[in-house]
């Protein structure tokens, strides 16, 4: 009996399941305004983003690190002069930012609705623990996964691991996801399948060349168009 080549699909949640990035824009937004008088936004922007860099292997992924970065980098931008009642207001917008609704993106719960029963489907998402258990309530999808993996870091191992004890190894398994760092070149090198569906906003930290030698590298618009790139294959 033919085995079929495809029996687990990974899928990732922050901006592609529903929409994530767009609210730490407006957030970084507030802070920028909070230090205007200090330096422009794009110097402001510029310094947070490099406190995010530093901070990650300390902090790792999410919204409790982004705020000590806003934190850090107020302290840095005002030379130690930042006023409590600004770091008060950063520690605000932070814990707005873990109340943010959740909105999917369109073609969502269709897709995972007709491929639920037929593979196995992993969410596979890094970040807050608390953050991702509380976006996955709110987002009611959660009953269509058969794993939730929330991780630190996703990287070739990651899949390796996950695919092995969830499913039938990475070889017969594909990651679905809008960031080609963590989502789809690592799962490439672990030898899964990996299809790219962009968002219009992606973190800067995210961005890689598209891998488009790769033979199992794929690219869709949309989540609607996953099942037929799956249909290719059997």
């Amino acid at each position: 009996m033919t085995q079929r080549p495809l029996t687990t699909i990974g899928f990732d949640a922050d901006d592609t399941l529903w929409q994530n990035e767009q609210f730490y824009r407006l957030t970084e937004l507030q802070f920028t305004d909070l230090l205007i008088d200090h330096a422009d936004s794009d110097h402001i922007s510029a310094r947070l983003l490099e406190a995010e860099k530093r901070n990650l292997r300390h902090y790792g992924f999410g919204i409790k690190g982004f705020t000590l970065s806003m934190i850090e980098t107020a302290i840095e931008i005002t030379e130690g002069e930042v006023p409590a009642t600004v770091i008060a207001r950063i520690l605000d917008i932070g814990r707005d930012l873990l109340a943010h609704p959740v909105e999917t993106l369109p073609h969502v719960r269709q897709t995972l609705e007709a491929l639920s029963g037929n593979y196995l489907l992993v969410l596979i998402t890094k970040g807050d623990l608390f953050d991702q258990e509380r976006k996955l309530a709110q987002s009611g999808l959660g009953d269509l996964f058969d794993a939730i993996e929330i991780v630190s870091d996703k990287n070739a191992s990651t899949y390796r691991r996950i695919f092995s004890k969830v499913g039938d190894g990475p070889e017969r398994a594909m990651m679905i996801g809008n960031s080609l760092k963590s989502d789809i070149v690592p799962a490439l090198a672990a030898g899964s399948y990996g299809v790219f569906v962009p968002h219009e906003l992606t973190w800067s930290l995210e961005h890689v060349e598209e891998p488009t030698e790769a033979p199992r590298f794929r690219k869709i618009g949309h989540l609607g168009e996953l099942y037929s790139v799956i249909e290719a294959l059997s």
